[in-house]
């Protein structure tokens, strides 16, 4: 009988650009493959709220990852979104008359 593997990651606690290594074999997983060539993805688990979870397999070692996370990521863009751009803001309109 062979042993699975499942492990735990929290995305909020991740680094970068959302690439991790698989937690048992260090083979690279990363949002960018789109062709599943380093995992697969099995399961994604949502609710009313959004994404909650997705389980997800590294195609090396077989191991199952549950990826979670993803509501506290959802909720970052609505937050930037509410705060004014420094860049954005409008120059003050000057009117100069000489005398």
């Amino acid at each position: 009988m062979k042993q699975t593997n499942v492990y735990k990651i929290d995305l909020t606690k991740i680094d970068g650009s959302g690439d991790f290594a698989c937690p048992r074999c260090g083979n690279t997983i990363s949002p960018d493959d789109t062709k599943e060539k380093a995992y697969s993805i099995l399961e994604p688990k949502a609710s009313s709220k959004g994404l909650e979870e997705v389980i997800i397999k590294c195609n090396r070692c077989e191991s199952f990852i549950h990826l979670t996370g993803f509501a506290l990521l959802q909720e970052l863009p609505a937050q930037d979104a509410e705060k004014p751009d420094v860049d954005d803001k409008e120059e003050p309109l000057y009117y100069i008359a000489h005398v």
